[in-house]
């Protein structure tokens, strides 16, 4: 991508030797903004991918040099059988990190995205300048395995073609919105069948790993400024979470967006921007 003039991804590029296979080159990813600002990382949720961020993104282009990358186990980059817990993607950003020099960054990261910048920052503080988690908490909660597992056996992959998804997503699935964001994760594949663009499995250990302790000792850990935003509507960070979160760390501070869910950055994305 070339924003202001710079062609970052080039530049990258450029900065390797040609037969190296480095760790970044196994993920879709984009680089925007300006060569030598601060950096600003921006972490996805489950089942999503780098792209969710492009409205976010172009409001701090001209000040930053922005990441957004798909994830392991999303979108198109590597799908490894194993490794899906939260450590494990944090190390993904750790070898990406060192690989375009970036030695420190801001941080964002939404839902399962905001866990694993979570993790990342307790354990490499100095790499981190701040912290936002989008709509998140520490809690353990070993139910969402099986609620995640029911809501994908819901729709019924692989479709034969991307019109019949699109009739059973948008018209028969029962949840519109869910529905069109499940549309978006559904791809062709080399036999012409429409299924799932991420690891199936690798969503469902994402969300056993993540949820099968608490973290609390991460965010009592918090060492640099961090921003907790929650989405007014939210039934992913009870108010009273949300709270208990601000009261155990005094680097965090918090914000709630009216007339938003989970999603806020997508339900108030102006707001999400000013927050």
């Amino acid at each position: 991508m070339s924003y202001n003039g710079y062609d970052a991804r080039q530049a990258y590029a450029q900065s390797k030797d040609s037969t190296f296979m480095g760790h970044l080159d196994q993920f879709h990813y984009q680089i925007y903004g300006e060569q030598h600002s601060e950096n600003i990382v921006f972490l996805h949720g489950l089942m999503g991918f780098g792209a969710n961020w492009r409205k976010i993104v172009s409001s701090f282009d001209d000040q930053f040099r922005i990441l957004t990358f798909d994830q392991r186990g999303h979108g198109r980059s590597m799908k490894p059988q194993s490794g899906y817990a939260p450590e494990d993607y944090s190390e993904d950003l750790h070898k990406i990190l060192d690989e375009l020099g970036w030695e420190k960054t801001h941080l964002v990261g939404h839902s399962m995205g905001g866990r694993n910048a979570l993790n990342f920052t307790s354990r490499f503080p100095r790499r981190v300048t701040s912290l936002v988690i989008e709509d998140i908490g520490p809690e353990s909660n070993a139910s969402d395995v099986d609620r995640y597992k029911n809501l994908l056996g819901r729709v019924p992959t692989p479709f034969h073609s991307k019109k019949e998804a699109k009739e059973f997503l948008l018209n028969d699935f029962g949840d519109a919105v869910l529905g069109n964001y499940f549309y978006s994760n559904l791809v062709e594949n080399a036999e012409g069948l429409v299924d799932w663009r991420f690891n199936k499995d690798g969503i469902i250990e994402s969300v056993r790993q993540g949820r099968n302790s608490n973290r609390w000792h991460e965010v009592e850990a918090l060492e640099v400024p961090t921003l907790l935003i929650r989405g007014e509507n939210s039934q992913e960070l009870p108010q009273g979470l949300y709270e208990k979160m601000l009261q155990s760390n005094k680097m965090i501070e918090g914000v709630v967006v009216p007339n938003a869910g989970h999603w806020v950055h997508f339900d108030q994305p102006e707001k999400f921007i000013q927050t």
